[in-house]
């Protein structure tokens, strides 16, 4: 039987990366319009590129990039492409990924390797409390991950305690998945409505979007609030559409296990330069093996750190710490990743607001709260509802979350924005404390 990768020494676990790479390069110099202009206009000789330690030769992939240029990062016939999915970014247009049979496969083996991290085998019923449509990845990826483990899987969809509880109590799952933020809204109705949650068979949370761990590898305030009330076992995880792979922690919770098939993982500073292992950067993944719409070296805005040292479970590979930080304003926001622009070219597209200000904050569970103060001339208890509604819903519809909102009379809210003290009008405001909890 052949071994893992992950429980190779780091020496092997390299050597097999750094061949998987020059592939990777190959294929991006024969088939991606985007990399084949960059490395031209960049000097990029790929042939050269053969160590790790050389990706610092190559030029960062952005997200600005995937929103000007989305259709000339894919790499093959459009006729391959079998599923499309969405995601968001800083100037507030979307960006499409398009995946291959060959990509689906891959979301497949990501998915079923992680969950067998956090211990899910065959036998196993795990209830999705997250949606599957709406062209997310995530959804997609859970789903293929399951079938190609052999455990089952119940697609609930996200949000309504109610229904959870009712297929909880019909199915018997022993694991779920959500977004960690919706465990105590669902802990409260069962307590509301004389459900016994303690007893059920509700065995391990597998948390998505949001963290529950500080750096030390503690639970966090979301984390230890869940665990007091219910006594779970507690996996976090990190993913992201652009890098088609899932990072999530084994029963010992010391970090997201990286899959060295799937995804390079460089931790950068200011400078842009590695590093050294352990101290806190920016997460730059090179994707491998992906046919679509494949990157090289990705900007991903999270802040962690890398962990090299054996794992107690034995795997070798390096892991990563629970996010950090914030780079240029990123918000975690109901399991959503978020920039202030998003939520700008919403609300500078509405005609009714004549100015507005956001309020970033922590909320009692220590993840990241959103507040839009909008300003209306003359405010009115009806139409300010209408505003609000018709607001929210446009939220929803261009960034799949809707904060709250707050209407103000517009000559207030100004004296807020137009400080004497700034050049600029103060539109964002971030109360969040400069180290923020880990997300």
């Amino acid at each position: 039987m052949k071994t893992d990768i992950e429980f190779e020494s780091p020496a092997v676990i390299k050597a097999f990366q750094e061949q998987r790479l020059q592939e990777a390069l190959a294929y991006l110099q024969a088939k991606s319009p985007y990399y084949q202009r960059s490395f031209r206009e960049n000097g990029v000789d790929v042939n050269s590129i053969r160590y790790l330690e050389d990706l610092t030769r190559l030029p960062f992939t952005e997200k600005k990039d995937l929103q000007l240029h989305n259709w000339d990062f894919l790499c093959c016939p459009r006729e391959k492409i079998v599923d499309y999915v969405t995601t968001s970014g800083t100037l507030g247009e979307p960006v499409s990924f398009a995946c291959s049979e060959k990509d689906l496969q891959r979301l497949a083996f990501n998915e079923k390797k992680s969950f067998a991290c956090a211990g899910l085998g065959p036998g196993n019923i795990l209830q999705l409390m997250t949606t599957i449509d709406k062209r997310f990845m995530a959804g997609l990826a859970y789903f293929l991950g399951i079938r190609e483990l052999g455990a089952s899987i119940i697609r609930v969809g996200n949000g309504i305690p109610e229904l959870q509880w009712d297929t909880i109590e019909r199915l018997h799952p022993d694991a779920i998945m959500c977004v960690p933020s919706f465990i105590p809204r669902l802990i409260r109705y069962a307590e509301e409505h004389g459900i016994d949650y303690r007893a059920s068979s509700v065995r391990k949370i597998i948390g998505i979007g949001e963290g529950m761990r500080d750096q030390d590898f503690n639970l966090n305030l979301l984390g230890r609030r869940i665990k007091e009330k219910w006594d779970v076992e507690l996996y976090a995880t990190y993913s992201s559409t652009e890098m088609g792979a899932t990072f999530s922690e084994c029963p010992y919770g010391c970090g997201g296990h990286v899959h060295p098939e799937l995804i390079i993982v460089e931790i950068i500073g200011e400078d842009d330069q590695p590093v050294p292992d352990g101290q806190v950067g920016e997460i730059v993944v090179t994707t491998l093996g992906v046919e679509g719409m494949p990157l090289l070296r990705f900007r991903t805005g999270d802040m962690a750190a890398k962990i090299t040292d054996q794992c107690r479970c034995g795997r070798w590979s390096y892991r990563l710490t629970p996010l950090v930080g914030r780079k240029n304003n990123m918000i975690k926001f109901k399991g959503t990743t978020l920039y202030p622009p998003m939520i700008v070219d919403v609300l500078d597209n509405c005609r009714d607001i004549a100015n507005y200000q956001l309020v970033l904050s922590l909320n009692d569970l220590g993840n990241d709260d959103v507040k839009v103060r909008i300003g209306v001339p003359d405010p009115d208890p009806d139409c300010d509802a209408r505003l609000i509604a018709d607001l929210k819903n446009t939220f929803r519809a261009k960034i799949r979350v809707a904060p709250e909102v707050e209407v103000c009379r517009a000559d207030l809210l100004a004296r807020d924005i137009y400080l004497e003290s700034s050049r600029k009008p103060l539109k964002v405001v971030d109360l969040r404390p400069k180290t923020a909890p880990s997300k």
